[in-house]
């Protein structure tokens, strides 16, 4: 029977790029059922195993998300289920998301409930860790997707969270007004960048979750209209975008005319990624 370090050093070499020794080790654990750090105490992997890993060593070799050949994506604190037909959460977001954990403590420490939306949840990534990390605020969340929805349903269920399967455009008009936070991570790159985005992220996540007209903003233009009717006085949003973007997306909210404190910010890399605002 092979030995693990061996498979191991023959897929780091089938894979590509400076992350060829995390996935190997990854995709071997996945096939084992342990977790990457357990693999220093295998001895030896049987040849159905050995099998079944060298086919999923292929099929990312090939340019499948490693995501979506384990089935689970980790954010923050959480283990999603992920799969083809959800976009797959990915690291720079959780800072965006840590900005409104550290929001919504703020209200609670001042005796309030407070009340978030989550629009464009796709796999409930977002709000599943406004779920984990501050349990006393009342969550809500959308998606317009039925394959995401599936996933978020099975990443979502025993949180509490009030799921709901609705457009951008028309969600939760029943909260209108009484909202304290809205967060969201919506489609923004322009149809015209197409040919520029990796083959990875355009042949296996979500049209629906990528694309927003000629300019990227289509959805960020309707994010800042349902917001406004949804967040009270001086409450928050919290929006994502492309790095490009950091100056046109703080133009659509300025331009609604419902926003103030409009600020852009950065992610871990030191790249601009998300923009908050206050409803005047």
């Amino acid at each position: 029977m092979p030995e693990p370090q061996s498979l191991l050093r023959e897929a780091t070499a089938r894979l590509t790029g400076p992350s060829a020794p995390a996935e190997a080790r990854t995709l071997l654990a996945h096939v084992l059922g342990r977790t990457a750090g357990e693999l220093i105490m295998v001895d030896q992997v049987s040849a159905e195993q050995a099998e079944r890993f060298s086919a999923l060593v292929d099929e990312r070799a090939a340019g499948r998300p490693l995501q979506h050949l384990t089935g689970v994506a980790h954010f923050r604190h959480s283990t999603l289920s992920v799969g083809p037909g959800v976009f797959v959460p990915r690291p720079e977001t959780e800072v965006m998301t840590g900005h409104v954990v550290d929001e919504l403590r703020r209200l609670v420490e001042k005796g309030r409930q407070p009340v978030a939306v989550d629009l464009c949840t796709g796999s409930g990534a977002i709000v599943r860790a406004l779920a984990d990390e501050v349990p006393d605020a009342v969550l809500h969340a959308c998606e317009l997707s039925e394959d995401a929805m599936a996933y978020a349903i099975d990443n979502l269920a025993g949180t509490g969270v009030d799921l709901v399967r609705a457009d951008l455009a028309d969600a939760f008009a029943e909260l209108d007004g009484t909202v304290d936070v809205v967060v969201c991570n919506p489609p923004y790159i322009p149809l015209e960048a197409w040919e520029s985005v990796t083959a990875e992220v355009r042949d296996h996540d979500p049209q629906l979750a990528l694309f927003s007209g000629e300019d990227g903003l289509d959805a960020m233009r309707v994010l800042a209209r349902t917001a406004a009717r949804l967040v009270k006085p001086g409450g928050l949003l919290a929006a994502e975008h492309a790095e490009v973007q950091h100056e046109s997306v703080v133009e659509v909210f300025v331009a609604q005319g419902s926003w103030t404190s409009v600020v852009d910010h950065e992610d871990l890399t030191g790249r601009p990624r998300f923009v908050t605002a206050r409803r005047r």
